[in-house]
């Protein structure tokens, strides 16, 4: 073999391009590597990555919608994933989703930022359609915005969505456009806010709360009247 000083540099790298390596797994045997699988390698060890796919509980690092992936789904007709509790690079996700529930994430599809999904996450549980599964688990959102489409065998980044100015404490406003005198809630505030609500003239009115949980509430009168509530 020549020295390495003696070969030609190429400095018009592709991802066909091959490096030569040692497998450790194989008993320290030799191994040719692509450029591409090396970078893929070294994306999904750095991110929170998954696999589009049709069928749902279709191994470690995958996600589906419940009904089974289709090919561009747009984001928009997002409602839910079943997704594996590993991500591609073997990390375990559970805590971290679980994190975010209440908050909001972006889907970003790897290798174009131009098509994304921005969805609030209400809800994160194993899935029990197999009651011996523990290794996926059932994902429930509420679609933001977006553009594009899902399209199957792509991997997507999951990623935490936090908006300048959003540092801090947050507040919810609902409004309650039909006269009703029991107002429920759903707030993604993830926690027990206060609460103050206005009618439609403005007047403050006092109301008795039922925290169900910490994001979602039931706000009780004593007559139906439309208007405003304030959560912080």
């Amino acid at each position: 073999m020549a020295r390495i000083q003696k070969y030609k540099i190429d400095e018009n790298v592709s991802g066909k391009d091959k490096v030569i390596g040692t497998d450790l797994e194989t008993g320290r045997a030799t191994r040719n590597y692509t450029i591409e699988s090396l970078g893929h390698y070294l994306s999904v060890t750095e991110q929170m990555k998954f696999k589009y796919v049709q069928t749902p509980l279709s191994g470690l690092g995958t996600f589906s919608p419940s009904t089974g992936g289709t090919n561009f789904k747009p984001f928009s007709q997002i409602s839910n994933f079943v997704i594996a509790k590993e991500d591609e690079a073997g990390q375990d996700v559970v805590p971290f989703i679980n994190y975010l529930v209440g908050s909001e994430i972006l889907v970003i599809k790897q290798d174009d930022i131009s098509q994304f999904g921005h969805y609030s996450v209400i809800s994160y549980s194993l899935n029990t359609s197999i009651p011996s599964n523990t290794s996926y688990y059932d994902l429930e959102l509420v679609y933001i915005g977006g553009n594009g489409s899902l399209e199957l065998d792509e991997l997507y980044n999951f990623a935490n969505f936090v908006k300048a100015g959003d540092v801090g404490d947050k507040t919810f406003i609902f409004e309650q456009i039909t006269p009703s005198a029991t107002w429920n809630i759903t707030h993604t505030l993830n926690k027990f806010p206060s609460v103050s609500v206005v009618d439609t003239a403005g007047t403050q009115v006092f109301t008795d709360v039922n925290y169900i949980d910490n994001n979602n509430i039931t706000l009780t009168f004593s007559t139906g009247f439309a208007g405003k509530a304030f959560l912080n």
